[in-house]
């Protein structure tokens, strides 16, 4: 046993070391990267680990792995998890002999995603466990957990810890790494594993049957529990429960719940012994919606009546603020909490030399009453350049573009996603955009790596997940079987090429990709590249502010002239912005 003061995403990843896993795949998506970037250059026990180029692959991948009797481990974003939703709910039927965790960190308050969604709404769709932490300490135990009742109920077991949670750090008591090595063995059972409609019949019946004995088993476990202490109870959740223990009157009654399914008949006996039960959880009311079935006429408050918020992040200021709105009385205090005077916002920006800056200003040049859809990426941040106009879900800006075009919509448009996220579900898009004769540009933004996330490798980049190095994909050669026959493929720091280039494709017809090739800045810095350091001649600048507007951070005002400062990557090309030709490299560096 050792104590070490660890991220919530380093504690996940050691409890799986600790449960002698054998097999992890998984998409990187904040808040969840960390678990397999920690397990991936380990070296400490030997398994298998993978990034797969989407969750579904990812999931799939796992399952099989856990069919052949070996522990496997997949991770993901809950906005991930709709994209494995179709084997996820099959997976419930089919079942599994080793232990399966599908780890799907939640992010309330949508801190890096597109919606709020909570995870613990499948677990009850595909009606198997989940394990839902209120700490770092739990995280690292209930994953353990999780793999054993896997195999105990021959189910995958949903994991849900949420940004709060994969993103704090806190002191973890660790056991010791396992060093047990299983090789699996795949045993044919078609009426298991081949779910035509009279397995599946079947299956479901089985899968229905195991309902009960999950839920004694939470119980037993010992992550939902109860105290009684008064004619007022307060039932929470996940890191709600943490918040609630901060505060709760000695005198209010506590359940938490950290597993699903809930036992109602277990619930229903606590809910009746009080006279009044407020329900605190971030989300969906899913535990609340259970509460009210078994109340009767005790009188709950929660979501549904107004006195908690379905969406955001709760704190223990905020669940301090739901008890005094229905009469739990706390005594804990929280004072009003207000930013500092005149501090200026500082909203999130490309990097200084970022490519995909020079692709969206050379895009609003040639194209300037286009429509631009786009994606999930570093790229989304083209919004404050004026060249994103649609972000819905990876993959969706080529898709999107064909929808926009097929409307009637006449004008020029320009789509663009990144690497990572066109081999994720963009190829699909592609391949279906030039089967039904759209017109659009789609730009393949390719910064060989999967940036936003932490820097992943991908299948572009030449490196599997540990290292070991493996052919890179060409894009230009799958663009070219989706049925492409324009592909070209550009460098954004040429900025004068990459102009030429969108005007050579604006008024081609049909289909046409842009393939925009270039390091992505930070991966180039940590590798020791260097491309120098631009300034401004302050005699020759005339003050334009062109520069400036161009959006990098290295750019600044000082008085009334340009200024670059030490943020430089020496990219380039604000050469080619400035009409004064007053940027020139800095010598000597």
């Amino acid at each position: 046993m050792q104590t070490r003061y660890l991220l919530g995403n380093e504690a996940i990843a050691h409890g799986c070391l600790e449960s002698s896993f054998d097999v992890a795949c998984g998409y990187p998506g904040t808040p969840s990267s960390e678990v397999i970037d920690v397990l991936r250059v380990q070296r400490e026990r030997t398994y298998y680990v993978e990034w797969s180029v989407n969750e579904k692959v990812a999931l799939e991948c796992a399952l099989a792995a856990a069919w052949c009797g070996v522990r496997a481990l997949c991770t993901m974003k809950h906005v991930g998890l709709n994209v494995a939703a179709d084997p996820l709910m099959t997976s419930a039927y089919t079942g599994v002999t080793g232990g399966l965790v599908i780890l799907s960190a939640d992010d309330p308050y949508a801190h890096s995603s597109q919606n709020e969604q909570d995870s613990r709404c499948y677990a009850h769709f595909a009606r198997i466990p989940c394990l839902d932490p209120s700490s770092v300490q739990e995280a690292h135990d209930m994953v353990k957990d999780a793999f054993g009742l896997s195999e105990e109920f021959k189910l995958p077991v949903l994991f849900r810890p949420t940004t709060r949670i994969c993103h704090s750090k806190g002191d973890v008591i660790l056991g010791d790494i396992s060093t047990t090595i299983r090789k699996g063995e795949f045993v044919r059972d078609p009426r298991q594993y081949v779910v035509i409609p009279a397995h599946t019949r079947v299956l479901h019946k089985k899968l229905n049957e195991k309902q009960p004995a999950i839920k004694k088993r939470l119980i037993e476990l010992g992550y939902n529990t109860c105290m009684v202490r008064g004619e007022k109870a307060v039932i929470a959740s996940g890191i709600a429960a943490a918040y609630v223990q901060e505060i709760l009157p000695a005198n209010v009654s506590f359940m938490k719940i950290g597993a699903y399914p809930i036992d109602e008949e277990w619930l229903k006996e606590f809910v009746r012994m009080h006279r009044e039960v407020l329900v605190v959880e971030e989300l969906a009311p899913v535990v609340e919606e259970v509460v009210r079935q078994v109340a009767g006429s005790v009188t709950v408050y929660g979501k549904t009546d107004g006195h908690s918020p379905y969406e955001g992040e709760l704190s223990a200021a905020a669940t301090a603020r739901i008890f005094n709105s229905c009469g739990f009385e706390t005594a804990v205090k929280f004072p009003e909490q207000s930013p500092a005077a005149e501090v200026p916002p500082r909203p999130p920006i490309l990097c200084a030399g970022c490519m995909h800056r020079p692709v969206f200003y050379a895009m609003k040049k040639v194209f300037r009453d286009g429509i631009f859809p786009s994606d999930i990426g570093c790229y989304t941040l083209g919004l404050q350049l004026g060249a994103v106009d649609t972000t819905i879900c990876m993959g969706a800006s080529v898709t999107v573009a064909s929808g926009i075009m097929h409307s009637g919509e006449e004008r020029d448009i320009v789509a663009t996603i990144g690497d990572s996220t066109f081999l994720h579900t963009g190829i699909q898009g592609l391949l279906n955009a030039v089967y039904n004769g759209a017109k659009l540009t789609l730009v393949i933004l390719d910064n060989r790596i999967t940036a936003m996330t932490g820097h992943q490798p991908n299948p572009t980049t030449g490196l599997t997940a540990v290292g070991v190095p493996t052919p890179p994909v060409s894009l230009e050669a799958i663009c070219r079987a989706c049925g492409v026959s324009l592909v070209e493929t550009v460098d954004p720091y040429d900025l004068v090429g990459l102009t030429a280039a969108f005007r050579d494709v604006k008024e081609r017809p049909g289909v046409k990709v842009i393939i925009a090739r270039q390091t992505c800045v930070i991966t180039a810095r940590r590798a020791g590249l260097k491309r120098g350091h631009y300034q401004v001649d302050q005699d020759a600048c005339t003050s334009c502010g062109l520069c400036i507007k161009f959006g990098c951070p290295a750019i600044e005002r000082v008085g009334e002239k340009a200024h670059i400062n030490d943020l430089c990557s020496g990219c380039g090309v604000c050469t080619h912005i400035c009409p004064a030709a007053a940027i020139h490299r800095e010598a000597g560096r």
